[in-house]
C-alpha cells in the first residue's frame, strides 16, 4: 500500500535571517503581509494531495507550534495532519539535530510506525509553487530510488547551491555542493538534450532545490551511516550506488534564507506582475484564518503596495511596501520600500493611555514618521517624527541596539521601540 510522508526541514538557528529569527523558528517568520514561510511548503503538499506532514525543527519552536495548531485542521476521514517534531532526547539519541539528514534519522522511530512507502523532503525557507504529485509520479514511473528536484540557474547563482550533472535519461551522474566562483564547472552545463526555455536566459546549470523524493527503503539505506546533510553527503554518496534521477522544475523558485533575499522577495510581491502569484484560487497558499476586519484607508495614498487584514491607515503615503496584519499607521506617515509585519494584537484604550504615561509610542507607525528601505518586525513601536533609512548613505552591517543592519537592509526587531524623533 502506498503511503507518502512529507517532511519539511525547519532548519537550525536561522542565523542568516537573524534578527527575524531571534524569537522564532525560521519557518515561522512572517511573509507577504499575512503568511508564514512554512505555509509555502505545507500548501504545496496539500494542493498536491499529500496531507501527512511533519515539520522538523529545534530552535524557538513555540510560535511555530502555535501557528500550526491554529491553522491546519483535517477531518477524521482524510487522516491528514501537520505535526512538529522538535529535537528530543531518547535512549537512542540525546543530542541536537546535526544536519538535515540527521534530523530525519533521529525521527525514524516516529516514521517507521506508519510504514511509509515514500518520503518527500522539502525545505522550509523557499518560495515556489510546485505540483509535487507530478514529481512523485515521475519518480515512481522512472524506477528511481531517489529523485532530486532541480531548476536551471546562472553561473553566479550556482556558487551557493548544489549543482548536478544529468544525462538524457534524467539520471544524475555527478553532484557538487556550492562550487564557489573560482571552481571550473563548465562540465556541469546542461546538455543539449536537456535544454529548456531557460537556457536562453543564461541559466546553463541545474541546481538542486533541496526537494527530494525517496523510496522508504532507499532512505533507510542512505541514512544507515553517520552522514548529517542531504546535499553535502547523502545525495553525492547515493549517486553510483543507486538510481538517482533529476526532476526539472521550470517555474519560479527562490531561496529566501537571507535578509536580503527575504526583503527582495517580499517587495517583489508588490510589483504589477510578481514572480510569485498568491492569486491562484486553484492552488491557494493556506495560513491562519484570523477573522480580522477589512483594512481601512482614511484619506491615504497607496501605490503598488499590499495591506494585510485589520489595518487602519490614516492620511499616509505608502508605496512599494507591504503592510502586515493589524498595522496602525498614523497621520502624515510615509513608507517606501518597507516590509512591515504588523502586530499580534490591538492595543486597548487603557493600554494606549498607559503608553502615554510611560512616554512610549503605541504599536505601529507614529505621526509624521518616514521610513524607507527597511523591515519592521511585529509589534514594533515607531514614535512620532522618526526617520528610518531616508538617506542613501552606504550602511555598515551590525547590531545597533534597537535596530540592526543586515545586507544593507535596516531591520527593526520584534517588540522594538523607536522613541519620537529617532533618526536611523
Amino acid at each position: 500500500m502506498t503511503k507518502v510522508l512529507s517532511i519539511v526541514l525547519g532548519g537550525g538557528k536561522g542565523t542568516r535571517l537573524f534578527p527575524l529569527t531571534q524569537a522564532r523558528a525560521k519557518p515561522a517568520v512572517p511573509f507577504g503581509g499575512k503568511y508564514r514561510l512554512v505555509d509555502i511548503p505545507i500548501s504545496n503538499c496539500i494542493n498536491s494531495g499529500f496531507r501527512q506532514i511533519y515539520i522538523l525543527t529545534q530552535f524557538n519552536s513555540a510560535s511555530l507550534h502555535m501557528h500550526l495548531a491554529h491553522t491546519y485542521f483535517f477531518d477524521s476521514f482524510s487522516k491528514g495532519f501537520v505535526e512538529i517534531l522538535a529535537a528530543e532526547q531518547t535512549f537512542e539519541h540525546s543530542g541536537w539535530y546535526e544536519g538535515t539528514a540527521d534530523a530525519v534519522r533521529k525521527n525514524f522511530l516516529h516514521f517507521r510506525t506508519q510504514n511509509p512507502s515514500h518520503y518527500i523532503i522539502l525545505s522550509g525557507d523557499q518560495l515556489y509553487r510546485m505540483d509535487i504529485a507530478d514529481m512523485y509520479r515521475k519518480h515512481v514511473e522512472s524506477g528511481a530510488a531517489i529523485t532530486v528536484a532541480c531548476t536551471a540557474v546562472t553561473r553566479e547563482d550556482a556558487n551557493d547551491l548544489g549543482i548536478l550533472k544529468a544525462n538524457k535519461k534524467n539520471e544524475i551522474t555527478q553532484f557538487m555542493e556550492k562550487p564557489g566562483p573560482t571552481k571550473d564547472i563548465a562540465d556541469f552545463k546542461i546538455p543539449s538534450e536537456m535544454q529548456n526555455d531557460r537556457r536562453s536566459k543564461g541559466k546553463d546549470f541545474l541546481a538542486s532545490m533541496g526537494i527530494y523524493v525517496f523510496d522508504a527503503a532507499a532512505m533507510e539505506e542512505c541514512l544507515n551511516n553517520e552522514f548529517t546533510d542531504f546535499g553535502k553527503e547523502i545525495i553525492p554518496a547515493a549517486i553510483g550506488t543507486m538510481k538517482v534521477n533529476a526532476y526539472t522544475f521550470n517555474g519560479y523558485w527562490e531561496d529566501i534564507g537571507t535578509i536580503k533575499s527575504f526583503y527582495e522577495a517580499n517587495l517583489d510581491l508588490t510589483s504589477v506582475t510578481p514572480r510569485f502569484d498568491f492569486y491562484d484560487e486553484t492552488a491557494p497558499i493556506y495560513t491562519h484564518m484570523r477573522n480580522l476586519p477589512p483594512s481601512k484607508m482614511n484619506f491615504s495614498n497607496m501605490n503598488q503596495s499590499i495591506a494585510g487584514e485589520g489595518c487602519i491607515i490614516t492620511n499616509a503615503s505608502i508605496s512599494n511596501s507591504i503592510v502586515g496584519i493589524r498595522t496602525i499607521i498614523e497621520s502624515g506617515a510615509s513608507l517606501n520600500g518597507i516590509v512591515c509585519m504588523g502586530a499580534d494584537y490591538y492595543e486597548s484604550d487603557v493600554q494606549r493611555a498607559q503608553n502615554l504615561e510611560k512616554r512610549i509610542p503605541d504599536i505601529g507607525i507614529g505621526k509624521g514618521s518616514i521610513a524607507k528601505g527597511a523591515i519592521i518586525d511585529k509589534n514594533a513601536r515607531i514614535g512620532e517624527g522618526c526617520r528610518v533609512g531616508i538617506d542613501d548613505l552606504e550602511r555598515k552591517d551590525g547590531d545597533f541596539g534597537n535596530y540592526h543592519i543586515v545586507d544593507g537592509v535596516i531591520v527593526i526587531p520584534k517588540n522594538a521601540v523607536l522613541y519620537p524623533g529617532t533618526v536611523i
